[in-house]
């Protein structure tokens, strides 16, 4: 992991992803690049035409530098606490949608992980909208990490792994090892409603071993639960239950038709977790 990317819109909630930014960063080295992504400038482009163009133009020189000078000082007191001196911290202003410019310098950058605080989304806006968190899962180019804004310290010791069990999920299984390395966490494995017809004979875990054991994890097990409608409910029951920091999922990133019909656990479980959720892209795999 060399890049790590960290939208800022200077919320305490992206103050507080930017502090787990770097806790991990401190672990392994990565450069830190915050993204303060200007949301005014799509609303003045379409009356560009019909108003003078220079007052734009200058409008969003001026934001541009305050933004920077904002940026600035985030980085300066981000570099005065002694556990986070020596992280190495970039940042860049972009004009436009925020999942879309996410995307944009995600992929620019050959980003390896976004950081986003994350407040979820719930009821009739989560139906229509959903969260501008789960729209950065559904398009980013890499994994993203949602942090939600109760959460103060990054030190995850339990993990919990919803798994299919099935071969497309063997990536996340070795994606968890680089991270065990990191913080020397137990993983949790949560297999649901048998997706690969497993026979209930102990195979759900021999799969589990078998992934592990390619990837390199160390310390696994097998969390079995009956069938269930809402996995997404448990899911979350599950982490509470084995008092897990952190939630990780692979997802497809399902997009258009296919995500009005089908939906994403991942998605759902982000927007209602209190614990981060890491959000694996099937079939990514790290540049370095």
């Amino acid at each position: 992991m060399k890049k790590i990317l960290v939208p800022i819109d200077y919320s305490p909630n992206s103050i507080n992803a930017l502090h787990v930014a770097a806790a991990i960063a401190s672990k392994n080295g990565a450069v830190i690049e915050m993204l303060h992504v200007n949301l005014a400038a799509i609303y003045s482009t379409p009356f560009s035409e019909f108003a003078a163009v220079s007052k734009f133009e200058g409008e969003d020189r001026q934001y541009d530098e305050t933004a920077t000078v904002e940026l600035e000082k985030i980085k300066m007191e981000l570099l005065s606490i002694p556990e986070y001196a020596k992280v190495s911290v970039t940042y860049r202003v972009e004009d436009g949608y925020l999942h879309t410019s996410i995307r944009n310098v995600a992929k620019d950058d050959e980003v390896d992980l976004v950081v986003m605080g994350t407040k979820g989304a719930s009821g009739l806006g989560e139906f229509l909208l959903g969260s501008n968190t789960e729209k950065v899962i559904r398009t980013a180019p890499c994994p993203v990490l949602a942090v939600p804004v109760n959460i103060k310290e990054f030190s995850p010791k339990v993990v919990l792994l919803p798994s299919t069990l099935r071969i497309d999920q063997a990536g996340v299984f070795s994606y968890l090892a680089k991270w065990e390395d990191l913080f020397d966490f137990e993983v949790k494995v949560l297999y649901l409603n048998n997706p690969s017809n497993l026979p209930t004979d102990g195979s759900a875990e021999a799969q589990k071993n078998r992934f592990a054991e390619a990837a390199g994890l160390k310390k696994t097990d097998v969390v079995l639960t009956s069938g269930t409608f809402f996995e997404d409910n448990a899911i979350l029951g599950a982490a509470d239950l084995c008092n897990a920091d952190m939630i990780v999922m692979a997802t497809h990133q399902r997009q258009g038709l296919s995500h009005v019909l089908f939906g994403s656990i991942t998605e759902d479980t982000v927007n209602h977790s209190h614990i981060p959720v890491l959000a694996f892209p099937i079939g990514w795999r790290e540049h370095n």
